[in-house]
């Protein structure tokens, strides 16, 4: 079965939708940062300045109607 999923531009979404994007993956995904712990705006951040440089990408499944980060290829 081909893959459902396609690329939104992160610059296409409203700042809440991003936001909300990123905050529910960041939320899920339990993200760590090592041995340095950050604060849930720090993190917010840094996702931001990975999705302006282009190494993460906002997808859309088509199939579950849901919104996921993952990194660029």
């Amino acid at each position: 079965m081909a893959s459902a999923n396609m690329e939104i531009p992160h610059s296409q979404l409203s700042d809440e939708a991003l936001r909300a994007i990123i905050e529910e993956f960041i939320s899920r995904e339990g993200s760590e940062y090592g041995l340095i712990e950050y604060s849930f705006e720090e993190k917010v951040s840094h996702v931001i300045k990975q999705l302006e440089r282009g190494e993460v990408v906002v997808t859309f499944d088509a199939v579950s109607e849901t919104c996921n980060l993952m990194p660029s290829r």
